[in-house]
């Protein structure tokens, strides 16, 4: 015979759910209110320069490289059947960074030779952040056409900043780019380990840093890894 399911149960159960309801409700109007509505003032209603929201996270990413430099976008709007053509060209000044994540290097990334005398550090590779536009310090605003709405005036410069986003991607995401930012890597990394290892006594220990795309590929070296670095440094003191 089924066991009969006691009312109270069921109305617990409701409530979460309820309550869950709700909650995913004043999350999305959170959402809403923060990116689409415009913040006034209580008493006269005008709109306002303000942080609406602010956010701070941890991390352990350690920017190695930055690419910086001037770009010029360009893009057209088309109205009116065809007749109303504009464009508009824009030269100002980008960034990119690029980070590598020191908390994914752990003792299993690490190699000692002691032959050599060398440690061999497995790192992540480089990671490139989102390009910084600064559209506030455009350089040059350039548009051209014989009558631009507010409309397509809006629209240019949208798409101005989305072009001007996707170019900037494309350059820091560059074969050439890269591996200028792996290079910078390597020796900002290579100087971070060796700090430690001076301090502990061991200054002329040698600190290779390879990526991904480079493990297997060390110049035919065989690495003894019987011996964790931790330990090698624990018995020097």
């Amino acid at each position: 015979m089924a066991s009969r399911v006691r009312p109270q149960a069921v109305r617990l159960a409701a409530a979460v759910v309820v309550l869950l309801a709700l909650a995913g409700g004043w999350l999305l109007w959170q959402r809403y209110e923060e990116r689409y509505t415009v913040t006034t003032e209580p008493d006269s209603g005008q709109a306002v320069t303000r942080i609406i929201t602010a956010r701070l996270s941890g991390a352990s990413a350690l920017k190695v490289a930055s690419l910086s430099g001037t770009l010029q976008a360009t893009a057209s709007d088309v109205r009116g059947f065809g007749w109303l053509r504009s464009d508009q060209v824009v030269k100002m000044p980008y960034s990119v960074d690029y980070f590598v994540d020191v908390g994914g290097i752990g003792e299993g990334q690490l190699s000692w030779s002691a032959d050599t005398r060398t440690l061999v550090v497995d790192a992540p590779d480089v990671t490139v952040a989102r390009p910084n536009i600064d559209e506030a310090a455009r350089t040059l605003v350039q548009t051209n056409g014989v009558y631009v709405t507010r409309e397509a005036a809006a629209a240019l410069s949208q798409r101005v900043s989305a072009v001007a986003q996707a170019r900037a991607e494309r350059e820091a995401h560059s074969p050439e780019r890269l591996a200028q930012a792996r290079e910078m890597a390597r020796a900002g990394l290579a100087r971070l380990l060796a700090a430690p290892l001076a301090a502990a006594g061991e200054g002329d220990v040698r600190v290779v840093v390879t990526f991904p795309a480079e493990r297997g590929r060390r110049d035919g070296e065989r690495w003894d890894v019987s011996t964790p670095p931790a330990e090698v440094l624990g018995n020097r003191r």
